[in-house]
């Protein structure tokens, strides 16, 4: 019987040797926890869009829901928010205007500063209440809704 010979031979392939020292391993670990924080940040983005897209659909159903009942409210709203809008940076452009060309100290004055929250805090506060209230509705109604102007 002939027995065969075995010839190994040596690889010719080389692997990487393993990172060496406490230097490499801290790079190896910043960059898992960089890649930790960019995947943290992604996923709150994903969770506020998903929740902007949740908010838009909760009033679009609601104006479904009350469309028999109110039929052209979204209509309504969309057409007069602008004019609310326009009215609401009016009065902000009044007050800062107004900010602006006094004394920094003028507003310690108890009746200057009684007048001026008079003037400009309660209704600048319901305007933004009204705006904010209104754009939802405006936003939920479909473009195609709203009735083109005539001239």
């Amino acid at each position: 019987m002939n027995n065969p010979s075995i010839f190994v031979a040596p690889p010719t392939l080389k692997l990487p040797s393993a990172p060496s020292g406490p230097a490499a391993l801290g790079e190896s670990s910043d960059l898992l926890r960089q890649l930790l924080d960019v995947q943290k940040e992604q996923l709150a983005l994903a969770k506020a869009a998903a929740a902007a897209a949740d908010s838009q659909t909760r009033w679009k159903n609601f104006l479904a829901r009350w469309q028999s009942e109110f039929p052209d409210i979204g209509i309504a709203c969309k057409e007069v928010l602008p004019i609310i809008e326009r009215t609401y940076l009016r009065m902000i452009a009044e007050l800062t205007a107004r900010l602006r060309g006094d004394e920094p100290d003028d507003l310690e004055s108890e009746f200057v500063l009684a007048e001026f929250l008079d003037k400009y805090g309660l209704r600048l506060s319901q305007l933004g209440t009204i705006v904010s209230q209104l754009s939802p509705i405006a936003d939920a109604t479909p473009a195609a809704a709203v009735e083109p102007e005539k001239s």
